[in-house]
């Protein structure tokens, strides 16, 4: 009970933003998550590449922040590893991967 009690009056539990805005954050992982099974098509480049930017920017802030905000700093770096792998799979479908284009371009 004591321990339950720490979390819950911690300066990052449940009774401040520092706890709700990461369990809210999660909702992006999840939806990366949850597009993986949709067509590469589909995929928008230019939203994907600013989730990356967006990620990358609010894990520095979630590291900076006082007290560090590890649940905020893990929720941004799992949705970045989701939406450099989502970015990856747009690129390859668009040809921007593609090692027979470097190769025609080339010669």
């Amino acid at each position: 009970m004591a321990s339950f009690r720490a979390f819950w009056n911690s300066p990052v539990g449940p009774k401040t933003t520092h706890f709700w805005g990461p369990v809210a954050n999660w909702g992006f992982v999840a939806a990366g998550l949850a597009d993986m099974n949709k067509p590469p098509e589909m995929i928008s480049g230019n939203m994907t590449g600013a989730m990356c930017i967006y990620s990358l920017l609010f894990m520095r802030f979630a590291w900076m922040v006082q007290p560090r905000n590890y649940l905020l700093f893990a929720c941004h770096a799992s949705n970045e590893v989701v939406q450099l792998y989502q970015f990856s799979r747009w690129a390859k479908a668009n040809g921007y991967l593609s090692e027979k284009k470097d190769k025609a371009a080339s010669e």
